[in-house]
């Protein structure tokens, strides 16, 4: 990290552009400068930045002392006119300092790296950039402000103790105490119940991040175009009187509460009469074994057919809503389980149904510890592991070996263990400039 890097945080063709220098030669920039903004920290200045006499922009410069920088060391960032020519006039008078152009993610690495946030904080960045619904920004937030990092170090100071007792009876099998041995498999249960619970929050928070994935799945005809368009708020997918003119996956991104959903319209599940059809029913049934919840669409005005109990006995083991639709028109089907009546002409039953979708799949609040990285829950659950295998060791030695693996996974969430080949491809997935 000795080299001064330099990039556009923001997006290039706007009416402003910041770009970010950071460093320890990162206070050479207002060589560029007219006026100096080390001489005011953290305070906007207004000046001239110019190459070789010539002005390139008038633009505002404000400086940020080490360590009280987002990465740890003497940064700067310019505010100029975010036309391109201008940009790229700015990062070549950057470039003639002797800076270099910044990696993927490699302001938050090195925020990382310099101890001003752990690892799971920094993985946040990006999901506060990409959040797509107030949920997922919630949640993000909190991870960010070291949510998740609080959990886990909770967790670990559990089990820190529980090792500090281990070792101390191996070490000193004569002077171990009774009462601390035999209060080492509740430490233990109590840290495979509080990892579990994260897990368990974990596999409905991950819908913050990705999105809730909610196919809509029946056979032709029964609405599913015209239910998709009435959610989305547009005619997205084409609704005709003629079965069959869904022929692919529509796939389309909406928000429910502030719960980011990715509603799937499918085609009508059915023998196909050609070809093209028979690779949209195919489609139809991976979208229907890859959701979060499947919305099986019944016509409340006609008799089940046999295509309907197909599809209720494919979906069964599904996290599964059933929707009768056409609830506007005479009722005619004999379905007597519990279901959603909706119309989508009218829009009867929509509020239910997207409630109905939300308590099934989506986590109940966002403000607390929520994970949301898969990463992260695939650590939890080899810690998990690790931490089974230590409740059930028949030797002291074998239970000691076992809490070091949970703690080594547990710190891989925050960064505190773990490989540089894994941080190198956490951040080479951030955009430049972050």
């Amino acid at each position: 990290m000795e080299d001064t890097i330099y990039a556009p945080s923001s997006a290039i063709g706007g009416a402003i552009a910041v770009v970010r220098i950071s460093g320890a030669d990162a206070y050479k920039t207002k060589e560029l400068l007219d006026r100096d903004p080390t001489q005011r920290p953290r305070k906007l200045v207004h000046a001239l930045l110019r190459q070789d006499g010539e002005i390139i922009d008038d633009c505002m410069a404000v400086c940020f002392p080490a360590p009280g920088s987002y990465t740890g060391e003497h940064m700067m960032e310019l505010n100029v006119h975010g036309g391109m020519q201008t940009v790229q006039r700015v990062l070549g008078a950057l470039s003639s300092l002797g800076f270099r152009p910044a990696e993927c993610g490699e302001f938050t690495k090195r925020a990382f790296l310099n101890g001003k946030m752990d690892l799971s904080a920094a993985e946040a960045v990006m999901d506060v950039i990409n959040a797509d619904a107030e949920q997922s920004l919630k949640s993000a937030l909190a991870q960010l402000q070291g949510s998740v990092k609080r959990e886990i170090a909770s967790v670990e100071e559990l089990l820190m103790d529980a090792l500090s007792c281990i070792d101390a009876a191996i070490d000193y099998p004569d002077e171990a105490e009774a009462d601390t041995l035999e209060a080492l498999p509740e430490s233990l249960t109590t840290a495979i119940a509080r990892v579990d619970a994260m897990i368990a929050l974990a596999r409905r928070g991950r819908v913050l991040r990705d999105g809730l994935k909610v196919a809509i799945v029946g056979r032709p005809n029964v609405g599913k175009s015209s239910l998709m368009n009435v959610l989305l708020g547009s005619d997205r997918a084409i609704v005709t009187a003629s079965a069959g003119t869904t022929r692919d996956v529509i796939d389309e991104k909406l928000c429910m509460d502030g719960v980011p959903v990715r509603l799937i319209d499918t085609a009508g599940i059915r023998e196909a009469s050609d070809e093209a059809e028979r690779i949209g029913v195919d489609r139809a049934r991976e979208a229907l074994k890859g959701a979060d919840v499947v919305c099986l669409v019944l016509n409340a005005a006609e008799p089940l057919a046999e295509q309907d109990e197909t599809l209720l006995q494919e979906t069964e083991g599904s996290t599964r809503v059933v929707v009768l639709n056409k609830s506007d028109l005479p009722q005619k089907c004999d379905y007597t389980d519990a279901a959603i009546r909706v119309s989508a002409k009218t829009g009867e039953g929509l509020s239910e149904l997207q409630k109905a979708i939300l308590e099934l799949a989506a986590p109940e609040r966002a403000d607390g510890t929520t994970i949301t990285n898969e990463r992260h829950i695939r650590a939890l659950e080899f810690a998990r592991a690790a931490l089974w295998d230590a409740n059930t060791a028949d030797e002291l030695d074998c239970a000691a070996t076992d809490v070091k693996n949970a703690l080594h996974h547990l710190g891989s969430i925050t960064g505190t263990d773990v490989d540089a080949a894994v941080i190198d491809r956490i951040f080479e997935r951030f955009c430049v400039g972050k």
